[in-house]
């Protein structure tokens, strides 16, 4: 299929076989009554599209340049509501996989790095990285998730087997065989679940703020400190609520979740800008937190239990875990730990006064991790 080209709706991509994961199926979609993603079911066509959600159209790359350009692409408070494609050095478009469409933003010619956002963000939260990654000669994609950013709305698929096959087959849609993947918080939980789904295709794996699932699972059933740290994922369990709750005030609760789980740098007021408005964009509060309805639902589930049975397989790639040590939603003591999980080069590094957003908090110090550690896994 080319790579622009919009899916059929249900069509499988070419990564999508029968090992699809025991998460698949009527019991994986939507926990929260009919018509959870509304205008993306199969007879509303592929999904809510970029453009026709109200964003801004796509735009051609400007000029590159480091971290000028990052700077540049920083969204205006005053401009178009819901622009999720800014502009910059990088190219915006849209490809087909798993029966989905999706958005990235890429930059660069090379050995493929994908780059995978965590909740509330999208693709923009990868800019300093897309610009220092195209400079060190790879191509860098970051990809907005199933029902988050440019990405289609569908009204099921967010249980982590199959959020897992859509990042497996943007990699294929990309025309590369093997990627070094790089995911952030509930996008990290997605890597190491694709590292075990699909071995051949992750060259090198960097994981930021996610414990590995089996951690993660057992810290949410054993440890009173880590379920507390969690408060939000229980206050998204509710029906409907939730989602009014995001967005209301302009979306003031994702701007004071973003302002608390941040270590002593912050982020810059452009960056919670840009997720306050992508949050608000129609659809997206419901779709974006129905993967943490099937985290908590699923624990005492058949298909959670099976699930955390098949994350017992060893990861075979080359794996770096960087953890902020001032996270306040992912304790230290819960992401410490997965290198048992990984058969390969494990590197664990914990960054002093950072917190759940490394990438963006030190994202000087933490592009020189990544550079690292796929330069060194290369071939």
């Amino acid at each position: 299929m080319p790579l622009d080209q919009k899916p059929v709706p249900g069509q499988p991509s070419a990564d999508s076989g029968p090992d699809t994961g025991p998460d698949t199926g009527p019991d994986s979609g939507p926990e929260t009554g009919p018509g959870a993603c509304p205008g993306s079911g199969p007879d509303a066509g592929p999904g809510i599209a970029a453009e026709g959600a109200g964003l801004a159209p796509r735009r051609q790359p400007a000029e590159a340049g480091s971290d000028a350009a990052a700077a540049a692409a920083a969204p205006d408070p005053d401009g178009e509501p819901w622009n999720i494609r800014q502009a910059g050095p990088w190219t915006h478009r849209d490809l087909a996989a798993n029966g989905a469409r999706f958005h990235i933003a890429e930059l660069g010619s090379g050995p493929l790095v994908l780059l995978v956002h965590g909740w509330p963000e999208y693709w923009w939260a990868w800019r300093h990285q897309l610009t220092a990654l195209a400079e060190a000669g790879y191509r860098a994609v970051a990809l907005d998730l199933r029902g988050i950013g440019g990405s289609d709305r569908t009204p099921r698929g967010y249980d982590p087997g199959n959020l897992a096959l859509d990042i497996t087959g943007v990699i294929r849609s990309l025309g590369e065989r093997r990627a070094h993947l790089v995911g952030h918080a509930s996008g990290g939980t997605l890597a190491w679940v694709a590292a075990v789904m699909r071995p051949s295709v992750i060259q090198s794996l960097t994981v930021v703020s996610a414990a590995h699932p089996r951690d993660l699972r057992r810290a949410l059933l054993t440890d009173r400190r880590q379920f507390a740290a969690f408060e939000h994922v229980l206050g998204f369990q509710r029906p409907w609520i939730p989602e009014r709750r995001l967005v209301a005030e302009d979306a003031e609760l994702v701007g004071r979740y973003l302002t608390s789980w941040t270590g002593p740098n912050g982020l810059d007021e452009a960056a919670v800008h840009a997720y306050r408005q992508a949050i608000q964009i129609p659809s997206t509060a419901h779709c974006s937190i129905e993967p943490y309805r099937w985290l908590l639902r699923s624990l005492a589930r058949p298909d959670g239990i099976q699930f955390a049975r098949r994350m017992k397989k060893p990861i075979t790639a080359p794996t770096l875990h960087v953890q902020g040590a001032a996270d306040p939603v992912l304790l230290s003591r819960t992401a410490l730990g997965g290198g048992e999980y990984v058969a390969a080069p494990y590197r664990w590094r914990l960054l002093p006064d950072v917190g759940h957003f490394p990438h963006e908090e030190a994202p000087e110090e933490f592009t020189t991790e990544l550079l690292d550690w796929v330069g060194r896994h290369k071939e």
